[in-house]
C-alpha cells in the first residue's frame, strides 16, 4: 500500500488517525458497490492504505440526506469524490506518492475525459435506458432504501442523471434525445478505446502500483463491465477490449478479495430472481400510492418533507411514487393537486387564514 503513513511504526499511523466511516451504496453481481463515485472512492482507500470503515446504505430509515459518497471524520462531513481524496491526501494517505508533475497533469486530463466522454453513456445505460432502469437499476437501489422513500428517491435519481446529460450534451447541433443518445454512446466508446491503448500491457496506468486514475478508471468501469443488464450495448463494447476487464479483474481480485466471475451459475439465478420480486413490490407499491384517497392526505403530510425558503414559501410535499403532492393555502379551501413540477405560495397567500 502506497502513502506516506508508511514511514511511522506499524499500527502508529492507525493510532493517530481519526477514526474515517464512509457511507456507500452497496454492492453486488461481485463488485463492493454499484454506484461509480463510491466505487472511486473505495479504490482509492484500498489503494493509500486509508483506515476507512464503510458502512452500506441498506433497507433502513437512514437514507441518505446527501449524495453518497460521504466520509465522516470526526465532526467532518465530506461528500463528492474529489473532496474526500483531497482530504484523505492531507491526512497523508496518498496513492499519488511517486508521480511526477507531468503524470500528474495527465492524471487530471484523463480523470476530465472519462467525466465528459464516459460518464453522461454510463448515466445513460443505468437511468435512462429504459429497459435496464425498470428491471435492474429501479428494484436495486429501492431494495436498498426503506418504503416509502424506495418509490421516490429511483426516480429522483433518474430524472437527475437525465438532466446531467442533457446539461452537457443536450444543446445544438443535438437537439433530440435520440441525437443525444447516439452522440453519448460515441463518444463513450471513443473514450474506452483511448483508456486501453494508455493502459497497454501495463498492470495499472502509471506502472505495477495504482493511483488516483486507477480508481476513478475502475470507478467507471467496474459497473459497466459487471451488472448484467438486459440492454449491454456498452459492456459488449468494453469486453472486445481485453486490457480493461484484466484491469477491473486485477483490482477486484487484489484489493477487494473478490472473485473474477462474481456469481456462480446458481448464484446469479438467485439473484435474477430476487431482482424479478423486487421489480413485482416495487410495482405493487407505486399502484397502492395511486390509490391514495383525498381523505388519506393528512396523514401522508405527516411523512412528507416541507421546505421554507426566504422569499418565497411553499411546502413541497414529495409523495414517494416520484410524483409530487403540492399543498396549497387558500381562503376558500385546502386541497391537493398531484403534478410533476415543484409550485410556490407567496408569502401573503400562506399567511391567509383557512376557512
Amino acid at each position: 500500500m502506497r502513502g506516506s503513513s508508511a514511514a511511522l511504526p506499524a499500527g502508529a499511523a492507525d493510532k493517530m488517525a481519526a477514526p474515517m466511516q464512509l457511507s456507500c451504496w452497496g454492492g453486488d453481481w461481485g463488485l463492493p458497490s454499484l454506484h461509480p463515485e463510491c466505487l472511486t472512492v473505495m479504490a482509492y482507500a484500498k489503494f493509500s492504505g486509508a483506515p476507512v470503515t464503510v458502512n452500506t446504505v441498506n433497507n433502513s430509515w437512514r437514507a441518505p440526506k446527501e449524495d453518497l459518497p460521504v466520509l465522516v471524520s470526526e465532526d467532518i462531513v465530506i461528500s463528492q469524490p474529489a473532496k474526500i481524496l483531497n482530504f484523505l491526501r492531507k491526512q497523508k494517505y496518498n496513492a499519488d506518492y511517486d508521480l511526477s508533475a507531468k503524470q500528474g497533469a495527465d492524471t487530471l486530463a484523463y480523470i476530465a475525459l472519462l467525466e465528459e466522454k464516459l460518464l453522461p453513456a454510463l448515466l445513460h445505460t443505468f437511468w435512462i435506458e429504459a429497459e435496464n432502469y425498470c428491471s435492474v437499476t429501479k428494484p436495486w437501489f429501492a431494495s436498498k432504501i426503506a418504503f416509502p422513500l424506495s418509490l421516490y428517491l429511483p426516480g429522483k435519481m433518474s430524472r437527475e442523471a437525465l438532466n446531467r446529460i442533457l446539461l452537457t450534451k443536450g444543446g445544438p447541433p443535438l437537439y433530440s434525445l435520440t441525437e443525444v443518445e447516439a452522440q453519448i454512446y460515441r463518444d463513450a466508446k471513443e473514450c474506452l478505446n483511448l483508456l486501453s491503448k494508455r493502459l497497454g500491457t501495463a498492470q495499472f496506468f502509471f506502472g505495477d502500483t495504482p493511483t488516483t486514475l486507477d480508481a476513478f478508471v475502475f470507478g467507471f468501469l467496474a459497473p459497466i463491465y459487471k451488472v448484467c443488464f438486459p440492454r449491454v450495448q456498452l459492456q459488449e463494447h468494453l469486453k472486445q477490449l481485453p486490457n480493461l476487464c484484466r484491469f477491473c479483474d486485477d483490482i477486484l481480485t487484489c484489493y477487494f478479495r473478490l472473485t473474477v466471475s462474481g456469481y456462480s451459475p446458481a448464484g446469479q439465478d438467485t439473484a435474477d430472481a430476487n431482482l424479478q420480486k423486487l421489480t413485482q413490490l416495487v410495482n405493487k407499491e407505486s399502484n397502492l400510492i395511486e390509490k391514495v384517497t383525498f381523505t388519506s392526505v393528512s396523514s401522508i403530510l405527516l411523512l412528507c418533507c416541507g421546505y421554507l425558503f426566504t422569499d418565497t414559501f411553499a411546502w413541497q410535499l414529495q409523495l414517494y411514487s416520484g410524483l409530487y403532492f403540492n399543498y396549497f393555502f387558500s381562503s376558500e379551501l385546502h386541497f391537493v393537486e398531484r403534478w410533476e413540477e415543484y409550485y410556490t405560495i407567496s408569502k401573503e397567500e400562506l399567511m391567509k387564514p383557512c376557512t
